[in-house]
């Protein structure tokens, strides 16, 4: 029987948008930057690497790709880069995946690795917010600066 992993979280979103629309803003900087970080690099094939600058420019995110199969299905290792973070850079698991249903995806988000309950909820927040945002830029609008 398989484990199911209690300490992954879990965050799901519906967009009006195909796949083949959304992939890219998971994968070409251009359409990162619009709703997750300022700055982005990605070298999008698996063992190819990706930073993240987000808006406080100290708080930087790095990982690696494990599977690249687009449009349907991105899986990377996540962290945070510096010596004091509690998910250091390439740490953790993030699964990202693409399910058409009509005219809509689901877009659902799994992430696993995250050792204590503070950087699950804080990862959970995260994740759950930018989602929204990802909604907001696949779909043509403007959600507007990153608060963080």
């Amino acid at each position: 029987m398989p484990t199911v992993d209690t300490r992954a979280i879990e965050r799901e979103i519906t967009i009006k948008a195909k796949p083949e629309t959304i992939f890219p803003y998971l994968t070409d900087p251009a359409q990162l930057q619009r709703w997750f970080p300022v700055e982005a690099t990605t070298d999008v094939r698996v063992g190819g690497t990706y930073r993240l600058v987000m808006s406080k420019r100290d708080y930087i995110a790095s990982g690696t790709y494990v599977e690249v199969t687009p449009p349907t299905r991105l899986v990377f290792t996540f962290g945070w880069e510096g010596d004091d973070q509690p998910t250091p850079a390439g740490s953790s698991t993030v699964e990202i995946t693409l399910t058409p249903v009509g005219s809509d995806t689901i877009v659902k988000l799994t992430h696993r690795g995250l050792g204590s309950d503070e950087s699950r909820q804080n990862h959970g927040e995260g994740w759950a917010k930018y989602l929204k945002r990802l909604a907001i830029a696949a779909t043509g609008g403007d959600p507007g600066p990153d608060e963080m």
